[in-house]
């Protein structure tokens, strides 16, 4: 993290190397080529423009208003779907980014059932439960 001179006042900044996914070095497979700036570039939704590329890392502003939010400590009445939608909406954007495979994509959406996100989101937190309480077990917690 580094901090930086902005109209009087201090800007922290965040840098994090780009890396692939670690199924590839799990699979000792040869490392893709990182497509991230393409991604960011083709992106459908107005770009953040404290984001930079600088090789493999990545840059961008931390504000003190930018947080990780827990749902645990949402008001009662808070509308995590309305939240997850967002965040799904922007997931999309990216992928819509993608022009060569946008109808593809819409044809693959086309053909699932209703609720098929969630019996996926609740297999996949059920898998990473069992993962985690496998690990816990073999560590010896």
């Amino acid at each position: 993290m580094a901090l930086a001179e902005c109209n009087g006042g201090k800007v922290a900044r965040e840098a994090k190397a780009l890396v692939s996914s670690s199924v590839y070095w799990a699979n000792g497979a040869d490392q893709p080529e990182l497509m991230y700036q393409v991604m960011i570039n083709r992106a459908v939704r107005s770009p953040d423009p404290f984001v930079q590329m600088r090789g493999r890392w990545i840059v961008r502003r931390l504000s003190p208003h930018c947080c990780r939010i827990e749902l645990s400590v949402l008001p009662k009445g808070r509308e995590e779907l309305r939240l997850l939608f967002a965040m799904g909406w922007e997931t999309a954007n990216i992928h819509l980014g993608s022009r060569s495979v946008v109808k593809q994509i819409r044809q693959h959406l086309d053909r699932l059932k209703p609720g098929w996100l969630s019996v996926s989101a609740r297999n996949m937190a059920d898998a990473v439960t069992r993962d985690w309480r496998a690990w816990k077990k073999s560590a010896g917690s």
